[in-house]
């Protein structure tokens, strides 16, 4: 029985990869990241996504998380640097770690789980007003159907993702 209960295990893995300037060489060019979720845990509603975020989305979130999470600490951003020494690719890369680390953390905690917010954020591809209105039961669709949309609309990636050569 022991065994059983360990290959059952919950397991989500998430990553943050891919950094991709966007909107580059204007006044409002930004930096997105893909985000990448596998899991087998009853709390996510798709079981794989893929989705794109910006730092500022991250920000947003992480407000959110607090805000809802009571005394509960929400894992810490990677800072805003604007003094950073080196090269951009080397504050990107810096970035994407501190932002996967932070997620990690953020969906191994059950409270933070609890926040639909969190769950729109990483497996729908919402705007933050957006994900608001959904949250507040203003928007079209249910948090479900929103996340379970995504994933039928972005069903396509995962065999191009593997046929790459």
């Amino acid at each position: 029985a022991l065994r059983l209960g360990l290959c059952c295990q919950e397991l989500t893995t998430v990553r943050v990869q891919d950094p991709r300037v966007q909107n580059e060489g204007s006044w409002n060019s930004y930096v997105d990241y893909k985000i990448f979720l596998h899991t087998n845990s009853k709390a996510f509603t798709a079981k794989t996504s893929c989705v794109r975020r910006r730092y500022r989305e991250f920000v947003w979130l992480r407000k959110q998380l607090q805000k809802n999470a009571g005394l509960v600490p929400v894992p810490e951003l990677p800072g805003k640097s604007t003094f950073f020494v080196g090269s951009t690719d080397e504050f990107v890369e810096k970035r994407r770690q501190g932002l996967q680390q932070f997620l990690e953390k953020v969906v191994q905690n059950v409270v933070l789980l609890s926040d639909s917010r969190l769950h729109l954020f990483l497996q729908s591809q919402l705007s933050v007003p957006e994900i608001e209105a959904c949250v507040q039961g203003q928007g079209s669709l249910t948090v479900t159907e929103a996340i379970l949309h995504y994933a039928m609309s972005h069903c396509g990636w995962v065999q191009e993702e593997e046929s790459r050569p």
